[in-house]
């Protein structure tokens, strides 16, 4: 496997009293996150059961588009389980007991059929190379996000029976150790980041795969027997459905910025937001904070945010404003391929970190 890229990448300089508390973990702070957003799962999945049931026991007009309504609600915030949820939680910040880590990772990404080993091997990288070509294929510029297409749009607020089916069939070849198929990275990469060369990490990808199948087969058996199959819909490809929300936050990370650069405030893009979005998406807007320094938790993001934002591009507030900056530039990149978006950095040039201590925590 090719060695990954040394990049001597340009970090804004941060007081190493304030960088240690930033980076400070806390247990109590990472489930007032987890245990509010598993909570709002287990609701709206029993308002949708409540509203299926009203299906069938009434002739209500109102019962079938209330039954729709709970699932678009229920989907939506579902779906930040896997790429978001499970993003912070395989960077192992959030809980400072790292069995509670593991234990989340793993609730989350069962529910989401989201495969934390590749994810991590991935994500490293990514990482360390940070949207350079050949070095990073988790995020691949230009994304070409194809916006404007009907196809996207009804999928994103409803579902995609063609990704539904790419989901089903990695998992099932992953489940019997072939990664030859697209599963969340392109087959390319993961065998890349999960190589043969490492058979350990390739048998743990394949032991995961099948309790991830394995246990929703189980799952699925039980619901259809005991008379409660909706609950397919619902719990088990429940984080599959109306991702449209989680498009919205997470288009902006990296999408009409520039390859091949050594700063994170060049190929990586920062907004703000009202507290839901803040919420839903783990403060993943704080994108060029998380880069700069991947080792401070999530909920300590606002706080690295306001110590070096004197050294960084100004940020959007809210989707709206944030989309207003995105959509013209995915509009020139569809007649100008190689266009890409230079934010405007502050005059001065910030001091770079110097200590390599705090640089190789920061880095892991």
């Amino acid at each position: 496997m090719t060695e990954p890229l040394k990049i001597n990448w340009y970090r804004t300089k941060v007081d190493r009293a304030v960088m240690s508390d930033l980076m400070r973990k806390s247990d109590a702070r990472a489930f007032a996150q987890v245990l509010p957003q598993l909570a709002l799962y287990a609701v709206t999945a029993t308002l949708a059961c409540l509203a299926f049931r009203q299906v069938h026991v009434t002739t209500w007009p109102w019962a079938l588009p209330l039954l729709l309504l709970a699932l678009f609600v229920h989907g939506t915030f579902a779906s930040f389980f896997g790429g978001i949820a499970c993003h912070e939680l395989c960077h192992k910040t959030p809980f400072a007991t790292q069995s509670l880590n593991t234990f989340f990772l793993k609730i989350y990404a069962f529910l989401a059929w989201f495969d934390p080993i590749g994810y991590r091997a991935s994500h490293i990288r990514h990482h360390q190379a940070t949207v350079h070509h050949d070095h990073d294929g988790e995020v691949v510029l230009p994304q070409g996000l194809d916006w404007h297409g009907v196809k996207f749009v009804l999928t994103a607020l409803t579902f995609s029976p063609t990704g539904l089916l790419k989901l089903l069939r990695f998992w099932i070849a992953a489940a019997c150790g072939d990664l030859s198929h697209d599963g969340f990275f392109k087959a390319w990469w993961l065998q890349r980041v999960v190589p043969a060369a490492n058979p350990a990490l390739r048998r743990e990808l394949r032991t995961w795969a099948r309790t991830v199948l394995l246990g929703h087969l189980a799952l699925a058996a039980i619901f259809i027997a005991t008379g409660h199959w909706f609950l397919i819909v619902v719990i088990t490809f429940g984080c599959q459905y109306c991702g449209w929300f989680v498009t919205l936050c997470g288009a902006a990370q990296h999408v009409g910025l520039s390859s091949d650069v050594a700063d994170f405030r060049l190929n990586t893009r920062t907004y703000t937001c009202g507290w839901l979005p803040a919420f839903c998406y783990w403060n993943m807007q704080y994108h060029v904070e998380h880069h700069m320094f991947p080792a401070v938790p999530f909920y300590n993001l606002p706080r690295l945010r306001a110590a070096i934002a004197h050294d960084l591009p100004p940020a959007p507030h809210g989707l709206w404003a944030t989309w207003q900056v995105l959509l013209p530039i995915l509009r020139r990149q569809r007649t100008e391929p190689g266009y890409v978006y230079v934010p405007a950095l502050p005059m001065h040039e910030g001091d770079r970190i110097t200590d390599s201590a705090l640089l190789a925590e920061a880095a892991q």
